[in-house]
């Protein structure tokens, strides 16, 4: 399985757009991860047109069971990313 890093997208943005420093593709990067990063933190959805979709599901602190020794356990509040692709790219990614 192949996976893209950071470095890997930055470098095929600099081979796309060679009249751009890769420090300022670097530094837009890091721009729309924080963008989405707080958006997400402050409860906001996130959705890119046509292309994919975030979103900050809550959970309430709560007591459950831990299955291996059946002690209650207490899950403090947390959020969940939901992610949703678009229609238009899950059709592009079955496409053959």
């Amino acid at each position: 399985i192949l996976s893209k890093n950071k470095s890997d997208i930055l470098k095929q943005l600099s081979i796309n757009f060679p009249n751009f420093l890769k420090k300022d593709l670097s530094k837009v990067i890091e721009i729309i991860l924080e963008n989405i990063k707080n958006s997400l933190k402050n409860n906001e959805r996130v959705e890119l047109r046509d292309t994919m979709i975030f979103e900050a599901k809550s959970f309430k602190a709560r007591y459950a069971r831990d299955p291996r020794n059946n002690q209650k356990v207490f899950v403090p509040d947390r959020k969940l990313i939901k992610f949703k692709i678009s229609k238009k790219w899950q059709k592009e990614i079955n496409e053959k």
